[in-house]
């Protein structure tokens, strides 16, 4: 069986943007509802599916880890601080 064209190579993933991405999954997840797909092509999109899903998961983690609090420090300066997942910042609230 011929590899698909839209198929993705791994290291071609790794570059894409997080647009992209979503891009890519709405064309699988049209791909696959369709219905008309033969098996081992329908089960290979959507193994495309999961690791761009990977992907865009990864991007909003690090984008997550970029952003930034500016919050107004004790002596009235404003400071920037990184936003903290939200386990933590409720573990750091209980041991004060």
């Amino acid at each position: 069986m011929a590899e698909e064209p839209n198929s993705t190579p791994p290291t071609e993933e790794r570059e894409l943007g997080f647009d992209q991405v979503l891009e890519r999954l709405h064309k699988i997840v049209t791909r696959i509802e369709q219905g008309n797909l033969p098996l081992e092509q329908a089960l290979s999109l959507f193994e495309d599916g999961v690791r761009l899903s990977r992907r865009g998961s990864s991007i909003l983690d690090a984008t997550e880890q970029r952003i930034e609090l500016l919050v107004r420090g004790e002596d009235g300066t404003e400071e920037r601080r990184p936003l903290s997942p939200p386990a933590t910042t409720s573990s750091a609230s209980e041991s004060s």
